[in-house]
């Protein structure tokens, strides 16, 4: 009777590390493929709001449009109108709007 115990017990500690084998992949492919897409686009962003000098034009996460006038270390200065600037932690900075190409016009060649 107390070998098949043993033999028992044993069986058991060898499924303990059999179970976790799962929970560990799964924990592994969630990091893979939610954690470290999600740093990697926050450092991008990071770099993007590095790289804002005044007159860029952004978009506040409170949803204003203006132009960067001034960049501090932890704020930018910006305008929204003539002669109004608001103060704008960098955090708060959503996106830079691209400045646009100047259009070219098309010529249509008939055949």
């Amino acid at each position: 009777m107390t070998t098949l115990n043993i033999l028992l017990q044993a069986q058991t500690q060898g499924s303990a590390w059999g179970s976790m084998i799962p929970l560990l992949l799964i924990l592994v492919v969630m990091w893979f493929f939610m954690i470290r897409p999600q740093n990697k686009k926050q450092k991008e962003i990071q770099k993007a709001r590095e790289a804002l000098k005044p007159g860029d034009k952004v978009l506040t996460s409170g949803g204003l449009y203006g132009k960067l006038r001034e960049v501090r270390d932890d704020s930018f200065i910006v305008e929204i109108s003539e002669n109004v600037r608001v103060r704008v932690e960098k955090s708060a900075v959503f996106s830079a709007e691209q400045p646009e190409a100047p259009k070219k016009e098309e010529k249509k060649q008939d055949k």
